[in-house]
């Protein structure tokens, strides 16, 4: 897959079908948690539609908060090394959620705020934050 599809396509549908897993859930059970049809599921993990942000944003917060992840888990202004001006301008210090400032918009990674998800996810995929907690390879 070429890098400019990938990032049209937030979330391939393998990975879906691995968060899906890791959780120990199945289609239907997915489908309550991301709240779409089971259809949209089926039709996600095989490819025929694209996963929309909102349902990689649940779907990565809900493989964030399962048993076991969030031990290994660093607050992201520890892994990069924020320095203290830019933490007290970041939601993810103000809200103290380190683990999860891929999920918060508005923080500042790499020095700015990125405008929307697309953009946003662009900087986290490549980021150990939220890599840590992918149960596949970064792109």
């Amino acid at each position: 897959m070429n890098r400019q599809y990938a990032m049209e396509v937030p979330l391939e549908p393998s990975e879906l079908i691995t968060i899906r897993k890791r959780l120990s859930k199945t289609q239907k059970q997915m489908a309550e948690l991301l709240g779409v049809s089971i259809k949209a599921v089926h039709s996600y993990e095989q490819g025929w539609r694209k996963v929309p942000a909102h349902v990689e944003r649940q779907a990565f917060f809900l493989l964030s908060r399962s048993r076991g992840t969030r031990k290994s888990l660093k607050a992201c202004w520890t892994v990069k090394k924020c320095p203290t001006d830019l933490k007290k301008q970041c939601p993810a210090w103000e809200f103290r959620s380190g683990t999860l400032c891929w999920f918060i918009n508005g923080t500042i990674c790499e020095g700015t705020a990125h405008g929307d998800w697309k953009e946003k996810m662009k900087v986290c995929r490549e980021c150990e934050v939220l890599a840590s907690l992918l149960p596949f390879p970064q792109r």
